[in-house]
Protein backbone atom coordinates (compact mmCIF):
# COMPACT_ATOMS: atom_id res chain seq x y z
CA UNK A 1 0.00 0.00 0.00
CA UNK A 2 1.09 3.42 -0.64
CA UNK A 3 1.52 6.06 2.40
CA UNK A 4 -1.85 7.89 1.32
CA UNK A 5 -3.67 4.28 1.99
CA UNK A 6 -2.21 3.67 5.04
CA UNK A 7 -3.08 7.46 5.56
CA UNK A 8 -6.68 6.70 4.52
CA UNK A 9 -7.34 3.85 6.36
CA UNK A 10 -6.07 5.42 10.01
CA UNK A 11 -8.63 8.28 9.31
CA UNK A 12 -11.35 5.86 8.22
CA UNK A 13 -10.51 4.17 11.83
CA UNK A 14 -10.25 7.02 13.47
CA UNK A 15 -14.37 7.98 12.08
CA UNK A 16 -15.48 5.17 13.39
CA UNK A 17 -14.56 5.38 16.63
CA UNK A 18 -16.79 8.75 17.26
CA UNK A 19 -19.81 6.51 17.43
CA UNK A 20 -17.99 4.50 20.41
CA UNK A 21 -17.93 7.28 22.72
CA UNK A 22 -20.54 8.16 25.18
CA UNK A 23 -21.74 11.82 24.92
CA UNK A 24 -22.88 11.75 28.73
CA UNK A 25 -19.02 10.28 30.01
CA UNK A 26 -17.71 13.41 27.85
CA UNK A 27 -19.81 16.11 29.48
CA UNK A 28 -19.41 15.10 32.65
CA UNK A 29 -15.79 16.02 31.74
CA UNK A 30 -16.57 19.06 30.47
CA UNK A 31 -18.91 19.89 33.44
CA UNK A 32 -15.71 18.69 36.11
CA UNK A 33 -13.49 20.77 34.25
CA UNK A 34 -15.73 23.94 34.82
CA UNK A 35 -16.15 22.89 38.41
CA UNK A 36 -12.70 22.57 39.46
CA UNK A 37 -10.42 25.55 40.66
CA UNK A 38 -7.12 23.80 39.02
CA UNK A 39 -6.76 21.30 36.21
CA UNK A 40 -4.24 18.53 36.43
CA UNK A 41 -3.37 16.20 33.62
CA UNK A 42 -1.45 13.19 33.44
CA UNK A 43 -0.42 9.94 31.20
CA UNK A 44 2.60 8.02 30.32
CA UNK A 45 4.56 8.31 26.44
CA UNK A 46 2.70 9.46 23.75
CA UNK A 47 -0.70 9.56 26.02
CA UNK A 48 1.38 11.97 28.08
CA UNK A 49 2.09 14.20 24.70
CA UNK A 50 -1.38 13.99 24.28
CA UNK A 51 -2.28 15.21 27.35
CA UNK A 52 0.19 18.05 27.29
CA UNK A 53 -1.31 19.40 24.47
CA UNK A 54 -4.76 19.37 26.34
CA UNK A 55 -3.19 21.24 29.21
CA UNK A 56 -1.64 23.74 26.66
CA UNK A 57 -5.49 24.32 24.98
CA UNK A 58 -7.02 24.76 28.91
CA UNK A 59 -4.27 27.56 29.45
CA UNK A 60 -5.17 29.34 25.89
CA UNK A 61 -8.81 29.21 27.58
CA UNK A 62 -7.27 31.11 30.65
CA UNK A 63 -7.99 27.26 33.05
CA UNK A 64 -5.17 27.13 35.70
CA UNK A 65 -3.88 24.16 33.82
CA UNK A 66 -0.95 22.06 34.72
CA UNK A 67 0.78 18.89 33.75
CA UNK A 68 1.91 16.05 36.30
CA UNK A 69 5.55 15.90 36.44
CA UNK A 70 6.59 19.07 35.33
CA UNK A 71 8.79 21.38 37.14
CA UNK A 72 6.15 24.25 37.10
CA UNK A 73 3.31 22.17 38.42
CA UNK A 74 0.90 23.60 41.19
CA UNK A 75 -0.12 21.72 44.66
CA UNK A 76 -3.52 19.48 44.13
CA UNK A 77 -5.88 20.33 46.49
CA UNK A 78 -9.59 19.16 47.01
CA UNK A 79 -11.08 21.36 44.75
CA UNK A 80 -9.13 19.85 41.84
CA UNK A 81 -9.20 17.63 39.22
CA UNK A 82 -7.19 14.98 37.57
CA UNK A 83 -7.53 13.95 34.16
CA UNK A 84 -5.75 11.00 32.83
CA UNK A 85 -4.78 9.80 29.72
CA UNK A 86 -4.13 5.83 30.09
CA UNK A 87 -4.74 3.17 27.77
CA UNK A 88 -4.02 0.66 30.07
CA UNK A 89 -5.36 2.23 33.50
CA UNK A 90 -3.15 0.17 34.81
CA UNK A 91 0.47 2.59 34.38
CA UNK A 92 2.04 1.98 37.88
CA UNK A 93 3.17 5.69 38.11
CA UNK A 94 -0.48 7.03 36.93
CA UNK A 95 -2.01 4.87 39.71
CA UNK A 96 0.19 5.84 42.36
CA UNK A 97 -0.96 9.56 41.38
CA UNK A 98 -4.36 8.88 41.25
CA UNK A 99 -4.24 7.08 44.51
CA UNK A 100 -2.39 9.82 45.91
CA UNK A 101 -5.28 12.61 44.21
CA UNK A 102 -7.97 10.71 46.01
CA UNK A 103 -6.28 10.64 49.51
CA UNK A 104 -6.32 14.55 48.97
CA UNK A 105 -9.77 14.52 47.88
CA UNK A 106 -9.85 15.58 44.64
CA UNK A 107 -11.95 14.56 41.71
CA UNK A 108 -10.14 11.75 39.08
CA UNK A 109 -11.39 11.08 35.78
CA UNK A 110 -10.08 8.83 33.17
CA UNK A 111 -9.86 8.43 29.29
CA UNK A 112 -8.84 4.74 29.06
CA UNK A 113 -9.60 1.84 27.31
CA UNK A 114 -10.56 -0.20 30.29
CA UNK A 115 -12.66 1.63 32.32
CA UNK A 116 -12.67 -1.80 35.03
CA UNK A 117 -9.10 -0.97 35.49
CA UNK A 118 -7.10 0.01 38.22
CA UNK A 119 -7.47 3.91 38.07
CA UNK A 120 -10.74 2.94 36.22
CA UNK A 121 -12.13 1.85 40.23
CA UNK A 122 -10.33 4.59 41.60
CA UNK A 123 -11.35 7.49 39.20
CA UNK A 124 -14.91 9.30 39.99
CA UNK A 125 -15.48 8.85 36.46
CA UNK A 126 -14.23 7.38 33.42
CA UNK A 127 -14.22 8.25 29.46
CA UNK A 128 -14.15 4.72 27.55
CA UNK A 129 -12.67 5.62 24.74
CA UNK A 130 -11.93 2.77 22.00
CA UNK A 131 -8.89 1.05 20.55
CA UNK A 132 -6.43 -1.29 21.07
CA UNK A 133 -3.81 -1.99 23.96
CA UNK A 134 -0.33 -2.39 22.98
CA UNK A 135 -0.51 -6.36 23.22
CA UNK A 136 -3.08 -6.36 20.43
CA UNK A 137 -3.80 -10.26 20.78
CA UNK A 138 -5.77 -9.64 23.78
CA UNK A 139 -8.21 -7.19 22.21
CA UNK A 140 -11.35 -7.29 19.87
CA UNK A 141 -10.79 -3.96 18.52
CA UNK A 142 -8.71 -4.87 15.23
CA UNK A 143 -6.46 -2.14 14.28
CA UNK A 144 -3.66 -1.74 11.24
CA UNK A 145 -1.73 0.63 13.44
CA UNK A 146 0.98 -0.36 15.99
CA UNK A 147 0.57 -0.89 19.68
CA UNK A 148 -1.81 2.00 21.43
CA UNK A 149 -1.37 3.92 18.08
CA UNK A 150 -5.25 4.24 17.51
CA UNK A 151 -5.84 5.47 20.93
CA UNK A 152 -3.74 7.95 21.74
CA UNK A 153 -5.29 9.52 18.65
CA UNK A 154 -8.46 9.23 19.80
CA UNK A 155 -7.68 10.55 23.00
CA UNK A 156 -5.80 13.98 21.15
CA UNK A 157 -9.33 14.08 18.64
CA UNK A 158 -10.92 13.56 21.98
CA UNK A 159 -9.17 16.14 24.07
CA UNK A 160 -9.79 18.46 21.21
CA UNK A 161 -13.39 18.17 20.91
CA UNK A 162 -13.71 18.75 24.62
CA UNK A 163 -11.70 22.10 24.15
CA UNK A 164 -14.39 22.83 21.48
CA UNK A 165 -17.43 22.19 23.39
CA UNK A 166 -15.99 23.98 26.35
CA UNK A 167 -15.35 27.33 24.55
CA UNK A 168 -18.93 26.88 23.29
CA UNK A 169 -19.96 26.45 26.87
CA UNK A 170 -18.16 29.65 28.08
CA UNK A 171 -18.84 31.75 24.72
CA UNK A 172 -15.43 31.47 23.86
CA UNK A 173 -13.80 31.55 20.20
CA UNK A 174 -9.82 31.68 18.41
CA UNK A 175 -9.39 35.31 18.54
CA UNK A 176 -9.74 35.68 22.46
CA UNK A 177 -7.94 32.31 23.10
CA UNK A 178 -4.91 33.66 20.95
CA UNK A 179 -4.48 36.43 23.55
CA UNK A 180 -2.87 33.29 25.17
CA UNK A 181 -0.51 31.98 23.00
CA UNK A 182 2.98 32.16 23.81
CA UNK A 183 4.54 35.31 22.56
CA UNK A 184 8.30 34.93 23.53
CA UNK A 185 8.82 31.78 20.42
Amino acid sequence: MQTTQFLAEIIDELTRTVDLIADEEAEKLVNGILESKKVFVAGAGRSGFMGKSFAMRMMHMGIDAYVIGETVTSTFEKDDILIIGSGSGETKSLVSVAQKAKSIGGTVTIATIVPDSTIGKLADFTIKLPGSPKDQSESDYKTIQPMGSLFEQTLLLFYDAVILRFMEKKGLDSDKMYGKHANLE
